[in-house]
């Protein structure tokens, strides 16, 4: 593991941000942050000290954030489908489907797209998946921030995960 990204806290534990390690470690140099977790086996090093690499930081005062929720992509769509048609399975010649035609009032939304393969789209054309003989997966939903950061940023360390997992309290690792 590089290390390279640190898990933000706000003060009721809530995950808020990815920083760098240069960041983090500056907000608690400022005593603006506390570490709560570190890296195992990183360190930072300057002239004549040693530090521990932060994995997990919490701002020492809480910072009232507007709602954070993913924003609808393309790429978001794929990655929240593990880059997986919807209807076979292949992870080849993708793109996006909408699960109700915008011809039949279908609206380009979480729930109503899915990534699909080209083969797959065309066979299902201007139809409902039902009607044209194919079966989703799952069903199409939209991913919670925290969700999608644990499990589809591509940033995920394993030092993260008990604070991922426990939202809004202190995770007891």
């Amino acid at each position: 593991m590089d290390g390279s990204r640190v898990l933000v806290l706000n003060f009721d534990y809530s995950p808020i941000a990815v920083c760098s390690v240069q960041r983090a470690f500056l907000l608690i140099f400022l005593e603006k942050a506390e570490m709560l977790a570190n890296v195992e086996g990183g360190a930072l090093h300057s002239v004549n000290r040693s530090f521990p690499m932060p994995a997990v930081i919490r701002l020492q005062r809480y910072i009232p954030l507007p709602y954070k929720g993913v924003i609808l992509t393309r790429q978001n769509i794929f990655k929240r489908d593990a880059y997986t048609c919807q209807y076979c399975g292949t992870q080849k010649d993708l793109t996006l489907d909408h699960v109700v035609p915008r011809s039949k009032k279908g609206a380009s939304s979480w729930t109503n797209l899915v990534t699909a393969c080209k083969r797959c789209n065309a066979r299902k054309g201007d139809f409902t998946p039902e009607a044209a003989g194919l079966r989703l997966r799952k069903k199409p939903e939209k991913p919670s921030y925290l969700d999608f950061l644990r499990n589809h940023s591509g940033l995920f360390q394993k030092e993260w995960d008990p604070y991922l997992q426990q939202t809004g309290r202190r995770a007891s690792a």
